[in-house]
């Protein structure tokens, strides 16, 4: 099995080969992913649980493949400023003080409110979920080697990456860096070189809460470090894939290219991957524009969280996904006809057909297509496969997408399926001929002729489905 996969680190699409084989196990061979987490400085909301999504269904088709796979994801709960270019105030505090409570209880509320979320929406827990403040010691150790490797100055405000000593820092996100740093101020230390320049260890900060003893003097880490000292912590100095969104590409992971060079003489991942943002009605999500909304909002409103799972997967992760209410409204109802069909299978669950598989397993393995994987499932619901090969099949395609149906088919309330008469189905495949030649006004004359005949025809994102009028 190819798969392939969009590398950032190169700009086009590579074959993906684990570094480790499998050393005589009964599986493809080891697969090391390290994803940035949340800041846990207030809840995480749809636009980041889209990442997450993303991820936890490359996680399972590698498992499902028969990878042997650890996934380690970071807890950022200390050195998040609230710009990714040291500046501002950490993250941490000002949640803090947003709410009056420590930065500890912050945290752990937020914490909380991430992993409910996880859970809400089928995402499997990372083998590895690792909080900053309990690698400092870690931390610190990295940043003794690159010390050691040349690679450091020390200012009054801390120790401070010198890039200028890596001569390709500018190369993995194409940066201009005289356009990008034109006129900047460096603001939280005059004493930089060059204003790319980043800290490493910050210092002489009295009034910041979180600080711990270090070679440089009391302080606290600087965002970017803990991200390299916890991935090679559990991942080894070279791994497979490390994922994040696109906005981590100029600055948080060209920094933690940097800091590998520093400490290892080589970058870390053999793979970037980076998703594209979800959007809610085209506007960026932001809490000052009003239209943040949790997994949490959702199920207040009596939708079922997996409805955005489902949605999530009708996108594919360098695209992004454009959310409106509509758009879920019509995921929660294909998400629910799967149930139905899943409920009226036959249960005695067949061996599956080897050709459905392949075509299934193919989309993923190019590049995570999982809108193409979605689309495989409803073809096969489709054809003239015998109820139990695709009650197998769904079952199985299930532990990659995730969307419960087994469980989700137990809740779904059985109906009699209704034969739908030759002239009837005729009408509706006219239709649909005449909405894909773009002829919508004919299409709408047809659609008349079927509603006067006594049927109804919805269109769902699973293609058109008719039922009787009631």
């Amino acid at each position: 099995m190819e798969i392939k996969l969009y590398n950032t680190l190169t700009r086009k699409i590579d074959e993906f080969k684990p570094l480790r084989s499998a050393q005589g196990k009964p599986s493809l061979g080891e697969v090391g992913i390290y994803s940035c987490g949340p800041t846990v400085y207030w809840n995480q909301h749809l636009g980041n649980l889209y990442a997450y999504v993303q991820w936890d269904t490359m996680v399972r088709f590698f498992r499902y493949l028969g990878y042997k796979v650890k996934w380690v994801m970071n807890i950022t709960d200390v050195g998040h400023m609230t710009s990714d270019q040291d500046t501002g105030e950490d993250k941490m505090e000002k949640g803090a003080k947003r709410e009056g409570v420590s930065v500890w209880d912050i945290a752990q509320k937020y914490i909380n409110q991430f992993l409910e979320s996880m859970d809400l929406l089928n995402i499997q827990r990372p083998d590895v979920l690792s909080r900053a403040t309990e690698h400092i010691q870690d931390q610190i150790d990295l940043i003794k080697k690159i010390e050691a490797a040349g690679f450091t100055y020390r200012t009054k405000t801390g120790i401070v990456f010198d890039t200028a000593k890596f001569v390709d820092y500018d190369k993995f996100a194409c940066l201009n860096l005289k356009d990008q740093y034109a006129g900047a101020r460096v603001e939280v230390d005059e004493e930089k070189k060059q204003p790319c320049d980043f800290l490493l260890w910050v210092t002489n900060q009295p009034n910041h809460i979180m600080q711990w003893d270090s070679p440089w003097g009391r302080g606290f880490p600087g965002w970017h470090i803990e991200c390299t000292a916890m991935s090679t912590k559990y991942l080894g100095n070279q791994f497979d894939i490390h994922t994040g969104g696109k906005e981590h590409i100029p600055v948080h992971h060209t920094n933690e290219i940097a800091q590998a060079y520093g400490a290892f003489g080589r970058q870390t991942a053999n793979f970037w991957l980076h998703n594209e943002w979800l959007m809610i009605n085209g506007q960026k999500i932001s809490k000052s524009g009003g239209n943040i909304i949790t997994v949490q909002d959702l199920v207040k409103k009596g939708i079922n969280p997996l409805s955005f799972r489902y949605l999530v997967l009708t996108s594919h992760y360098r695209k992004g996904l454009n959310f409106s209410w509509e758009s879920l409204e019509a995921a929660q109802t294909a998400l629910n006809r799967l149930y139905e069909t899943v409920a009226n299978l036959e249960t005695n669950v067949g061996a599956g057909d080897n050709d459905w598989q392949e075509k299934f397993v193919n989309a993923i393995a190019d590049d995570l297509g999982f809108p193409q994987a979605l689309a495989t499932l409803w073809e096969m619901l489709k054809s003239d496969l015998p109820d139990k090969e695709k009650l197998a099949l769904l079952m199985d395609w299930d532990r990659v997408l995730g969307l419960d149906l087994s469980v989700g088919a137990l809740r779904a309330k059985p109906v009699q399926i209704q034969k739908i008469p030759e002239e009837i189905q005729k009408l509706a495949d006219e239709r649909e001929t005449l909405r894909k030649e773009k002829k919508f006004k004919e299409a709408d004359k047809v659609r008349k002729a079927i509603e006067d005949k006594g049927w109804v025809l919805e269109d769902t994102p699973a293609g058109p489905r008719l039922k009787k009028a009631i």
